[in-house]
C-alpha cells in the first residue's frame, strides 16, 4: 500500500480525561463513550486512532509521589512505536496544577511548549517523518471543595481558569495549533476534574472537525 492510500494514524495523548475516567471514579468508560473513540466514529474508517491516555501524567515533571507520569520521557518513545504517524493530539495539564508541582499556567505553555519540540523534532529515517501537532487545552477544573482530589490541587481552580488564554498566546507566538477544549467540554462538579459521557462526545465531534482541516 502506497504512503497516500493508507490510513491516516493519529495518537492522543493525554492524562485520566483521555484515558475515560469518570467523576464518580466507577468503572473506565468504554472506548465508544471516550472522546478518542467518538472522534474514530466522527472520522470514520480512513483514519486510525490511537488512544495514549494515562490517568495522573503530566507534561514534564517526575512525579515524586506517583511515579511513572513524566509525559516528555515517555512521549518519543510512543511516536516511534506509532510511526508513521500523521497527527499527534496532545492534552496535558490539568495534572501539573497538584500542589507537589508548584507551577503557573506560564510554566504549563512552555511545558506543552517542550513536548511539541520532542514531537516536531521526532522524525526518523527508518521510522517516519515527524506528526503534525495539535494541542488541546484541558477545560478550566469546577469546584474542587467536596472533591476526593481537593487536598491535592489547592488553589487549582483559579489556575486552571487561566491556562486558555496564558496557553493560547503561548501557542500562537510558536505557531503551534491550539483548540480550547473547554469551549466545548464542562468539567463534571462530581469531582471537579473529570467528564460526563456527553462532554467526551463533544469533543470528539469538535475535534474531528480540526483533524480535518489539518489533515
Amino acid at each position: 500500500m502506497t504512503n497516500s492510500m493508507r490510513e491516516k494514524t493519529i495518537l492522543c495523548f493525554g492524562d485520566s480525561n483521555t484515558w475515560g475516567f469518570p467523576p464518580d471514579c466507577g468503572a473506565r468508560y468504554d472506548r465508544q463513550t471516550r472522546w478518542p473513540g467518538v472522534l474514530q466514529q466522527q472520522l470514520g474508517e480512513d483514519y486510525h486512532v490511537i488512544e495514549e491516555g494515562l490517568p495522573g501524567r503530566n507534561t514534564v515533571w517526575d512525579d515524586p509521589v506517583e511515579g511513572g507520569k513524566n509525559g516528555l520521557k515517555q512521549l518519543l518513545p510512543l511516536i516511534h512505536s506509532h510511526m508513521p504517524l500523521d497527527l499527534l493530539i496532545i492534552m496535558l495539564g490539568t495534572n501539573d496544577f497538584k500542589n507537589r508541582f508548584s507551577v503557573s499556567p506560564l510554566d504549563i505553555s512552555w511545558s506543552i511548549g517542550r513536548l511539541v519540540k520532542a514531537a516536531r523534532d521526532s522524525g526518523h529515517p527508518l521510522l517516519g517523518e515527524a506528526p503534525e501537532v495539535l494541542v488541546l487545552c484541558p477545560p478550566p477544573l469546577a469546584d474542587l471543595s467536596s472533591s476526593p482530589f481537593a487536598g491535592i490541587m489547592v488553589g487549582a481552580e483559579e489556575k486552571s481558569r487561566q491556562l486558555a488564554a496564558v496557553l493560547g498566546a503561548f501557542c500562537e507566538d510558536n505557531q503551534i495549533r491550539m483548540f480550547d477544549a473547554g469551549s466545548v467540554v464542562q468539567t463534571s462538579p462530581v469531582d471537579g476534574v473529570h467528564w460526563e459521557p456527553e462532554e467526551h462526545r463533544k469533543l470528539g465531534i469538535a475535534v474531528a472537525e480540526q483533524v480535518q482541516a489539518i489533515l
